[in-house]
């Protein structure tokens, strides 16, 4: 009963004619795309798995990298591995900060300066330098920052370096000519570093047009990762500089090219070439969903760039900020309520885009 409960799932969720063109199959992208002998493959769902593997390997040179090559030059332009002021131990106030509440108001404050006989701005102080263990230090952010920087400088050349030589980099029809039976040995590497970004266009075998999105979204990140490793050096004007070509190198990117010649040819030339299909709106979906999403970040990072002209420098990331007051934590605690989600390191972030106002350093 379970197994007929399954091939019933399976059967339905593979459903040929949700996501493949009319008078494709499965079966049809079982065979080999080249010359018989020839070893190469349309991509299939198994291959997904190799992500995992994959990810790991990343993850191990993730860790050397950090600690044998950003470690040392964080070092070396003077960032310390120090972090804030350690609270003192207190069995009460640790239980109440990890089970209750990080930032009690000020009933509870009460009733705990009542219980230990503290005074509530020695509370407050408690909590506000408990708060600040749990943040990573400038030297950790940095090295964060320099593998982002050069993963993401790394993928992105990659990508052109590929990219250039292929003849839908320069004309998106080629995106659906002869689709979906089409070859796609030369990015399969780079799928698979990124295959939890582009699993529906790598299975439907959309990888063509995939491609294209990757590459175009790599373009600006590693400037970002750029103005926060000049930001941790403490060269502020370069941090600056980077990030306002950051902000530019974003909105032409997201606000112009993705819709004009992403969307045009997912929407339109697919739609002339090979005609819609019910994966196709799914697919094309989620792009708009994409540039709505682009909209809302080029507007924050806008605001953001607005405010640094304003006051002269751009905003720094607060993970590891040290408050400074018990009247700022209040105004920060009420300040992140809103549209920002809020990591588990208390950094409010936007798909991984640092919004106005986090990282303003607290004065």
């Amino acid at each position: 009963m379970a197994a007929a409960a399954a091939a019933a799932l399976r059967a339905w969720f593979w459903n040929e004619r949700f996501w493949l063109p009319h008078n494709v199959t499965w079966a049809d992208l079982a065979g080999e795309p080249g010359p018989p002998g020839s070893g190469l493959q349309y991509p299939r769902a198994g291959h997904v798995l190799s992500a995992f593997p994959l990810a790991l390997g990343i993850f191990a040179v993730r860790l050397l990298f950090e600690r044998f090559i950003a470690k040392p030059c964080a070092i070396n332009l003077g960032i310390q591995d120090s972090g804030p002021h350690r609270a003192q131990p207190n069995a009460i106030l640790e239980k109440v900060f990890t089970s209750i509440t990080k930032s009690p108001d000020g009933k509870r404050l009460e009733g705990l300066s009542k219980q230990l006989d503290w005074d509530v701005r020695k509370i407050q102080r408690w909590f506000r330098h408990r708060r600040n263990q749990d943040k990573p230090t400038t030297l950790t952010k940095f090295c964060e920052s320099m593998w982002r920087f050069t993963f993401y400088l790394s993928i992105f050349f990659y990508g052109i370096r590929f990219l250039w030589t292929a003849p839908w980099f320069w004309d998106t029809r080629q995106c659906w000519y002869n689709y979906p039976f089409q070859d796609f040995l030369i990015m399969f590497v780079h799928h698979l570093a990124t295959i939890g970004l582009i699993t529906f266009s790598y299975m439907n075998n959309m990888v063509r047009v995939g491609t294209l999105v990757l590459c175009l979204h790599d373009a600006s990140d590693f400037l970002l990762e750029a103005a926060k490793l000049a930001n941790y050096a403490k060269y502020q004007r370069l941090c600056d500089a980077f990030f306002m070509l950051f902000g530019v190198v974003f909105i032409v990117t997201r606000l112009g090219i993705y819709p004009f010649w992403i969307l045009n040819t997912t929407l339109f030339e697919s739609w002339e070439l090979i005609g819609p299909y019910p994966s196709w709106w799914l697919f094309n979906g989620l792009l708009i969903t994409l540039q709505i999403l682009h909209i809302i970040w080029s507007y924050l990072i806008i605001r953001t760039a607005y405010k640094a002209l304003v006051r002269g420098k751009v905003s720094k990331d607060d993970r590891s900020d040290v408050e400074s007051s018990s009247e700022e934590e209040d105004v920060t605690s009420n300040s992140t309520k809103g549209v920002f989600s809020t990591s588990s390191n208390g950094s409010n972030r936007i798909n991984g885009h640092v919004a106005s106002g986090q990282w303003t350093e607290e004065e």
